[in-house]
């Protein structure tokens, strides 16, 4: 596909997402998630989404890796190699493989592969991005021991972890060989305070990187010191977007400190 000119130095480049869902259960009636979304987000760039419940921040995470399909609308996607690509309309076997090499997704939940193990796990998500499987597992551990996650789990599957656990791991996997384009879903909901900072800190030097990051927290704070630019969802619209303080205050959107 030919390089598109609305993004000369994007990563990714959102242009009228729209994504609805229809209620089979209730009435059939369709429901407004996404209503004409626009966004670049660079390499080295953090963009955090802020917004109320229900204002379409998860929603355009998952649009974006394609655990939703888009109603309509466009997802510029930059490859390693320059190539870009509409995630949109991608067939699913192309989006499947550029999230094993190029796009990662850390949610507040994981949900591991049976029977296989904490170290395995997050050595597994390095090999697919290109990792041999000595240097995965040396990185693994590494990432592992940063985040605070004893040895004696390493070899332990993932159901017996505790949700904070999880989210450490999901972020070890999500950060190892970090992909051109990372997807952050409330990673630090169940933490608490050391192993937030811990978990901050990782995502931080991700920018360093080159890593373009597209993020949702809650915690307000987080958006402050991790962001470089904040976007304001509501109704299925960005309404704003700027320096994350500057933005969040003007739409009363109030850090907790």
């Amino acid at each position: 596909m030919n390089e598109a000119p609305q993004m000369p130095d994007a990563v990714l480049s959102v242009r009228g997402l729209a994504k609805s869902f229809t209620l089979h259960t209730i009435d059939g009636r369709r429901v407004p998630a996404l209503l004409g979304v626009d966004l670049d987000v660079r390499a080295g760039e953090h963009v955090a989404l802020a917004g109320t419940s229900g204002a379409g921040k998860s929603s355009l995470l998952r649009c974006v890796y394609r655990t939703y399909v888009p109603g309509g609308g466009a997802m510029l996607f930059r490859t390693g190699t320059g190539e870009v690509v509409d995630l949109a309309a991608l067939p699913d076997p192309a989006v499947a493989d550029l999230r094993g090499r190029e796009i990662g997704y850390v949610s507040q939940f994981l949900r591991g592969e049976p029977r296989r193990g904490v170290l395995d796990l997050v050595a597994r998500a390095g090999a697919a991005r290109g990792m041999d499987p000595g240097t995965a597992r040396e990185a693994a551990a590494a990432a592992l021991r940063r985040l605070g996650i004893d040895e004696r789990l390493w070899a332990m599957h993932t159901t017996v972890l505790s949700g904070g656990q999880k989210q450490r791991v999901n972020l070890a996997a999500g950060t190892i060989s970090p992909p051109r384009l990372l997807l952050l879903d409330e990673p630090v909901s169940a933490l608490d305070p050391v192993n937030r900072e811990a978990v901050l800190e990782m995502i931080a030097g991700l920018g360093a990187a080159g890593t373009a990051v597209l993020s949702v927290f809650h915690d307000l704070d987080a958006i402050e010191r991790l962001a470089t630019r904040a976007a304001v969802l509501e109704g299925g619209r960005i309404i704003a977007e700027g320096a994350p303080a500057e933005v969040l205050r003007a739409h009363d959107l109030e850090v907790a400190r």
